[in-house]
């Protein structure tokens, strides 16, 4: 079971832009091959950050209002959001040493 959260316009607002925790959004797609890559890194990090990071998923081909709204061009694209503003964006496949480094300023 992952602790992830699959986002869509519904729930953006109350899972992103109200959370009380930092957020990292991780902006993917089924077809692409490092968003594949990343995607078992974020689910056995979820669990290790989980109550002082959240991180949830945004499909750029299901939630195009979404990925346009941050300019999202090249996936994946990671965000750190805090408060409903970006803190951090990352972009490109990384391995889990390298992401647990870049998010341990916000956690």
């Amino acid at each position: 079971m992952s602790a992830l959260v699959h986002i869509t316009e519904a729930n953006w607002k109350s899972e992103v832009l109200d959370s009380s925790i930092p957020v990292l959004v991780d902006f993917w797609a089924e077809w692409c091959g490092p968003c594949r890559a990343l995607a078992p890194i974020l689910d056995e990090l979820a669990p290790e950050v989980a109550g002082k990071l959240k991180i949830v998923k945004v499909d750029v081909d299901e939630n195009q209002q979404i990925a346009g709204q941050f300019g999202i061009r090249s996936i994946p694209t990671l965000l750190i959001m805090s408060q409903g503003t970006v803190k951090a964006q990352m972009v490109g496949a990384m391995n889990k040493a390298a992401l647990k480094d870049k998010l341990a300023a916000f956690i």
